[in-house]
């Protein structure tokens, strides 16, 4: 059964209605030049914003906090055992993963640990003894205990043992393992585990000093090769700028790139190429216009057996969904995951899985099929819903009437915005399809004006029925468990759930676990703290047994298919990646080289700060800013704008200023660095959510501060106080897409635009090449468009900043005017949801920190429709930031590929959540 929202793990649910009139930070709307807007469209926009925000938005914190503890190392082994096993009714076997939690509340023992089976059975509790020496350290985050039976439950009590997991930093560590001999706590693991470290790091010494003896000294050159160079293929020449150079040589001069070649977890994970081209295929649907490849119509044949999942015949030892039927009693079955078994009932197979097909490959026609293929009558409803992101709901009511017979059309309802109206479960029931967005989801699930959301079924809207089947259209949106998107998702009443993706797994594991949820697995996995016990922690740390697990789990649940694979054979068009490696002009190479001496000596002042713990909080956002101006002055030195340093000063000395107009626009710009930096919210360990920032310039997503604020008024990171509300300084522009308009002339060029230029001079050559233009920062795309504009070229635009029609009018100007061959796009924006195979030419201008948010970018160019070659141009700064960022890129798709490497997301003492490591990489 999936948990709800007012289920036994309690949510810290906020109200988040605020004022009605506050602007949205993160689809905030402006007018074109000379366009009078009516107070009705304004309010009208307002609504729609409202909706369209609230699947970001953070509610609950507990599992945050799990998720922190998925880097734990493990300390010791306690070998203890259950007692007053009589008083209750929960059940386990030997060897099954049971839950350790704590009792404060118990009216008989303070430091009481309650038993529970993956089912939220109390089987008993620790001896008193022993919990009263694992309370504290658990009540303070400092260790998590595992538990697992090591024999049978008697009359009174049960052996079980208990795994000890703690930080892994090191001065922590020393600080916890002293607490823990002091408590007689085992830490027998941490103590071999630092010996073994002490021993190889040795030997790598002597290692070393032999081989500088061997070469009497001398380093050699050349030894080590870069952390991304088994994606390339080619020299490592450069272009030389030369104005008439062929589009050919500009290929020859750059650096051959091929960023899949480093691999992706689903494939690893998921089942092999040889076994998917062997899939059984479906009849093509009669009511189909389209006919279907073979690939798509082994997808049906897919989709349509895990609608209908069916448990492991007698005698079979296979397993359906990690359940598996007992060989000595075909009655029993066990979950391989987490040893839980069902003695006296069937477990509840999920219906439904995550289709994640490589973008492109027609993953809503696929879906379309199986609306029509499904001859399924015990469902009450016949009606599917699709959730999915605003910019794509018109796609999927279009793709249904292309796509299916006239004369077998669907009943599609758009059920979004302020034009809808209240609908019971009747009402929906006359269509057979219903098309809504996350926003839209999460407001109904969430009702304005209340803390709790209501018991579901409800009375009316998108909760008052159960649906035949629900789609999550770029389902990764929900891949933060705690937001009210995924929550509503979850709680969603469905015979059937699916998950669309091309990237189920976009920054680590935990991203999995929130689809895992959604589709409703059975046998523990759908809750986090065992997701982290069993999966997370464990890939981690290397073992083999987590990494079969992983895979039994995705080919259960998951199927992917690639572009590349030769039994699809989609015919697509070469696609050739390059580096093209740029040099600074003289004078940005002085201003870059002196931001990088500024931000290396800010990083050793950080690093002895917190040696000596000390407070170094204003040092960190110095070179949080300098970070971020590094990588702006590698596209232009224009885009760095003001720098913060005053109102820093300022701070120093009076730790909270007051908000003058001067002063509210400095601390504007600072939280504009900290959303551009991609740091998280330090009271969820999420991604900045509706971002603020305090009069002591620290930065959180409004919920959580707001929740803060209700309990005790003072900034959690320096305790300054009063903290209100009204004092909450809100972005000055939308989220990550900064509308600042640079001073820009027509001489207005950098390095990066002259290369930028020459290769569009290049490619103009070539009859019938179109270019999409990507990159994070709006105001980059301003400067681009000042040289296209003198340059001659006739170009369209699409960014966060514009309506939803105005979007439409430039997708459409770029597919049907031969003269429009160029098309500036938000990196952001554009990652997902939209068709752009009118073009055939990609250039990134600057680089994304997750590689997939680029692959999506240009898989919107080189996807299904798409008919001639297609290139790709990544533009990096010689011997500058932009390399590390390729380094980073690199090792993250490595990690995701071995072992779906989980960032630890632990805060800092001084409250940053960047990773300092990742910091100290890009200094190099």
């Amino acid at each position: 059964m999936a948990p709800t929202a007012r289920g036994k793990r309690k949510h810290a649910v906020i109200d988040l209605t605020g004022d009605d009139d506050a602007p949205s930070t993160s689809q905030s709307r402006r007018p074109p030049p000379g366009e009078t807007i009516t107070q009705s469209q304004r309010d009208s926009w307002v609504e729609q914003d409202n909706e369209e925000n609230a699947d970001d938005v953070v509610i609950s914190y507990q599992d945050g906090d799990a998720t922190a503890m998925a880097s734990y190392q493990l300390y010791g082994v306690l070998n203890t055992k259950i007692v007053g096993v009589q008083y209750y009714t929960g059940y386990a076997s030997v060897g099954e993963y049971v839950i350790v939690r704590r009792e404060p509340s118990n009216p008989y023992d303070f430091n009481a640990l309650r038993v529970e089976n993956v089912q939220r059975q109390q089987i008993g509790h620790i001896p008193r003894t022993v919990a009263s020496k694992l309370a504290r350290h658990m009540d303070s985050g400092a260790l998590l205990v595992e538990g697992s039976l090591s024999g049978s439950v008697g009359t009174f009590d049960c052996p079980i043992t208990l795994k000890l997991f703690g930080t892994s930093d090191p001065v922590e560590r020393a600080n916890l393992r002293n607490q823990m001999k002091a408590d007689n706590l085992p830490c027998e693991m941490i103590d071999q585990k630092e010996r073994e470290a002490k021993k190889r790091k040795a030997e790598e010494l002597k290692k070393i000093a032999a081989a500088n003896k061997l070469k009497g000294g001398k380093r050699g050159v050349g030894q080590q090769s870069s952390q991304f160079s088994q994606g390339y293929a080619g020299t490592l020449s450069q272009g030389d700028g030369d104005p008439g150079q062929s589009l050919e040589e500009l290929m020859n001069t750059s650096q051959r790139f091929n960023p899949r070649v480093l691999g992706e977890v689903t494939e690893r994970f998921g089942a092999g190429e040889d076994v998917l081209a062997q899939m059984p295929m479906a009849e093509c649907p009669s009511k189909l216009e389209t006919q279907l490849l073979p690939y798509q119509r082994q997808a049906l044949a897919w989709l349509l057996q895990h609608e209908n999942p069916q448990l492991p015949a007698i005698g079979s030892d296979e397993a359906v969904q990690l359940w598996k039927r007992s060989e000595h009693n075909p009655k029993i079955f066990t979950n391989i995951a987490t040893s839980f078994s069902l003695k006296s009932q069937e477990p509840t197979l999920a219906s439904g899985g995550i289709l994640s097909d490589d973008m492109g490959m027609g993953k809503t026609l696929e879906m379309i099929s199986l609306m029509v293929a499904d001859t399924n009558d015990s469902s009450m409803s016949k009606a599917t819903l699709i959730v999915a992101p605003v910019g794509v709901m018109s796609n999927w009511s279009g793709q249904i009437a292309h796509h299916i017979k006239a004369e077998h059309a669907l009943r599609v309802l758009t059920y979004h915005g302020s034009g809808k109206k209240p609908m019971k479960a009747e009402d929906f029931a006359k269509y057979d399809v219903v098309i809504t967005s996350y926003g839209t989801l999460a407001t109904e699930y969430f009702p304005r004006g209340r803390k709790d959301p209501p018991d579901v079924p409800r009375s009316q809207g998108l909760f008052s029925i159960k649906w035949r089947r629900v789609i999550l259209d770029e389902g990764h949106i929900i891949r933060n468990p705690n937001t009210k998107s995924s929550l509503a998702a979850t709680n969603l009443m469905a015979q059937s759930k699916w998950v669309l993706t091309g990237t189920p797994i976009i920054n680590n594991l935990k991203d999995l676990y929130s689809l895992v949820r959604f589709i409703g697995l059975t046998g523990g996995l759908e809750h986090l703290e065992i997701f982290n016990s069993i999966l997370i922690r464990p890939l981690n740390q290397g073992d083999v047994n987590a990494s079969l697990l992983l895979q039994a789990l995705m080919a259960t649940i998951c199927l992917r298919r690639k572009k590349e694979m030769k039994f699809i054979d989609l015919k697509l068009p070469e696609l050739s990646e390059y580096v093209h490696r740029i040099d600074f002009m003289p004078h940005e190479k002085e201003k870059y080289e002196a931001l990088q001496a500024e931000a290396k000596g800010l990083l050793i002042t950080y690093q002895k700060g917190r040696a000596k713990n000390g407070n170094p909080q204003d040092t960190y956002r110095h070179l949080l800013e300098i970070l971020l101006r590094l990588r702006q002055v590698c596209n232009h030195w224009k885009l760095c704008g003001e720098r913060v340093t005053s109102v820093l000063s300022l701070l120093e000395s009076q730790k909270v200023v007051d908000l003058t107009p001067e002063n509210r626009k400095a601390l504007q710009d600072m939280l504009q660095v900290s959303i551009e930096s991609r740091e998280d919210c330090p009271v969820c360990l999420e991604e900045l959510h509706n971002p603020v920032i305090t009069a002591c310039a620290h930065v959180f997503g409004y919920e959580c501060i707001e929740r803060v604020i209700e309990t005790q008024h003072r900034c959690p990171m320096c305790r300054a106080d009063p903290l209100e509300l009204d004092s909450l300084v809100r972005p000055a522009t939308e989220l990550g897409e900064s509308s600042e308009q640079p001073d820009i002339d027509i001489d207005t060029s950098s390095s990066k635009i002259e290369a930028l230029l020459e290769i569009l001079k290049a490619s103009h050559k070539k009859k019938g090449t179109k270019t999409v233009i990507f990159s994070q920062w709006t105001s980059f795309l301003n400067i681009i468009q000042v040289q296209l504009d003198t340059h001659g070229y006739k170009y369209a635009r699409i960014d966060g900043t514009m309506r939803a029609n105005q979007r439409d009018a430039s997708l459409v100007a770029l597919e049907t005017d031969p003269e429009c061959t160029i098309m500036l796009a938000s990196l952001a924006v554009c990652s997902v949801g939209l068709n752009l195979v009118a073009a055939n030419q990609v250039i990134l201008a600057d680089s994304w920190w997750a590689p997939a948010i680029e692959d999506q970018a240009v898989d919107r160019v080189h996807r299904l429709g798409q008919k001639k070659p297609t290139t790709v141009w990544r533009l990096v700064m010689n011997d500058s930031i932009e390399d590390q960022v390729l380094n980073i890129q690199a090792e993250k798709r490595k990690l995701m590929m071995a072992a779906f490497q989980e960032k630890t997301g632990k805060r800092m003492k001084e409250g940053s959540t960047a990773r300092l490591g990742d910091i100290e990489r890009l200094l190099r």
